[in-house]
């Protein structure tokens, strides 16, 4: 059985998407955030390390040790589940991963590492520097935090979004999904990303991401998730 260790409001929305996807039974353990600091709570250092979310234990298969699979991190549980499901699982799911070799399979690989290692990176900046003028910043620098912000914003951050929605866009020119015609794991990952974007600052000007996310909230699979796992909320 495959338990996914949920945090509320978090990027492991994506995986019960996927195992949706998969057709695939799974156990869901849900963290609620601590009220202040909006972290995962520390019981999730009991199943990680880390203490963060997504992270997924598989007692499917065991590990040497014979405990547990224990995966974490988006990207390394999508091609754990997508790897050792997706061919024998109930349904048609072959297609999460394209075949080895082919340029959609390119692009798939590069999609599940541009999410997290260039796609969320401005995100969390602009999530950081909105909050340098508020508690517990003191009151008597938050004027200039304000302005330090500013100039992040305005000079980086900004800049490093518009480049990325544009290239995201280009891709999806005459496509369904991004690696091609049909739904891959790479969609799901960079989910999360553009539902970030779509929520803080719209994607106005991006028409093909704009129908590829419409076509991500009509998919059954991805509803039912939502069902289970709650909405974002960003």
């Amino acid at each position: 059985m495959i338990t996914v260790h949920h945090l509320e409001n978090s990027r492991s929305q994506r995986i019960l998407w996927l195992l949706e996807e998969l057709n695939l039974e799974y156990r869901l353990e849900v963290y609620a955030r601590d009220a202040n600091s909006m972290r995962a709570p520390k019981a999730l250092r009991e199943v990680h390390p880390l203490g963060k979310s997504p992270v997924i234990t598989d007692t499917t298969l065991t590990g040497e040790s014979g405990e547990p699979v224990v995966v974490a991190e988006s990207g390394a549980i999508i091609e754990y589940l997508v790897d050792l499901y997706a061919a024998q699982s109930a349904g048609n799911s072959a297609h999460l991963r394209p075949v080895v070799g082919s340029r959609a399979e390119r692009d798939y690989r590069f999609w599940l590492h541009f999410a997290e290692g260039s796609a969320m990176t401005p995100l969390l900046m602009r999530l950081v520097f909105s909050r340098l003028d508020k508690k517990p910043v003191p009151w008597l620098i938050r004027p200039i935090a304000r302005l330090l912000a500013k100039g992040v914003n305005d000079n980086f951050i900004t800049p490093e979004l518009k480049s990325h929605q544009a290239y995201m866009e280009s891709c999806l020119e005459g496509r369904h999904w991004l690696c091609g015609e049909h739904l891959t794991g790479a969609d799901i990952q960079m989910s999360f990303p553009v539902q970030v974007m779509a929520s803080r600052q719209g994607l106005e000007g991006y028409p093909n991401t704009q129908a590829w996310l419409a076509r991500i909230r009509e998919r059954e699979a991805y509803q039912r998730a939502v069902a289970k796992g709650g909405e974002f909320s960003m």
